[in-house]
């Protein structure tokens, strides 16, 4: 399948991205994770200085998040909340949960949905760590946790973690395929939670506005669509970083398209569009500093 070429912005945020990663993987697993975090604030404070565009997106969004102009500590801060989660990550992937707090909230409403029917669907965004999620998953709440990722993504991201740990790698689904939702169809039926972020468009996605931090800003469709066609109940799904080694999970009820008629299909992807978008709000004020889009989000299109 051809994709149209991938906006600007993802193309610099995937490139950062690695960079970063394979930079800390050999920090971690060289020096531990003590060590390893005295790097990040080297590495904050070179994108502040050195990325002009992510410092002005970061400083727009922040303004939005706090209420008040973000001054330079805040935008240092947003970026090593950025990197302490991609630092952290080589640890969980490598089952290491000792090293860190991990808080999970709301899970009882997912265990309920669970034992109705198998399988349900997470909504998220880039907003603090999915891989606490998945770590947390795996080791505390004995859930199975597969994503779906656009097919370059999760390429970049396959050959990453198969060189931290190849287990990882099993449970990536890729977007773009023939195949993509038969494969997340047959994890559902085994019970599996599968992980969608719905914060990006994509080249030529189809977006729909909805009211965001204070004003109108495009969310892509596709997730919600794709949830509808999969008939599973739908759950907001963060995994907020708090500084040091605190996470806080959060599992909140979004939408049920189980039962979802033909002719509602729309008004209700609608609905939980901008629910998922209130929800975004709410924890982006609470914990403004895990937001990892660092472009400018409310960019009209031309």
């Amino acid at each position: 399948m051809t994709h149209p070429p991938a906006p600007n912005w993802l193309r610099q945020q995937e490139r950062s991205n690695l960079a970063i990663l394979r930079l800390m993987v050999w920090i971690s697993l060289t020096l531990g994770r003590s060590i390893g975090r005295l790097v990040l604030y080297g590495i904050a404070t070179y994108y502040v200085l050195f990325a002009p565009k992510a410092r002005k997106a970061s400083r727009k969004y922040l303004a939005r998040a706090l209420n008040r102009w973000a001054q330079w500590s805040d935008g240092f801060r947003h970026v090593f909340y950025f990197a302490s989660t991609i630092h952290d990550r080589i640890y969980l992937l490598n089952d290491r949960f000792d090293l860190f707090d991990i808080e999970v909230i709301g899970a009882e409403a997912l265990h309920a949905s669970l034992e109705k029917q198998p399988g349900a669907l997470l909504i998220g965004a880039h907003l603090g760590s999915f891989e606490v999620l998945r770590a947390a998953g795996r080791g505390k709440a004995g859930l199975k946790i597969a994503m779906l990722m656009y097919e370059e993504n999760a390429r970049k991201i396959n050959q990453t973690l198969e060189a931290i740990n190849p287990a990882a790698t099993q449970d990536i689904i890729a977007l773009g395929k023939m195949e993509s939702m038969l494969e997340a169809r047959e994890k559902l039926d085994q019970g599996y939670l599968v992980g969608m972020l719905a914060d990006r468009a994509l080249g030529d996605d189809l977006t729909v506005d909805h009211e965001f931090l204070g004003e109108l800003a495009p969310f892509p469709v596709g997730p919600f669509r794709m949830a509808a066609m999969l008939r599973r109940p739908v759950f907001f799904m963060t995994g907020l970083y708090l500084g040091g080694n605190r996470y806080q999970i959060h599992f909140e009820p979004l939408a049920d398209f189980s039962e979802t008629s033909r002719e509602m299909r729309e008004q209700e992807i609608f609905a939980a569009q901008q629910h998922y978008a209130d929800r975004l709000s709410h924890f982006c004020r609470i914990a403004p500093y895990n937001w990892f889009n660092f472009f400018d989000f409310w960019q009209k299109k031309s």
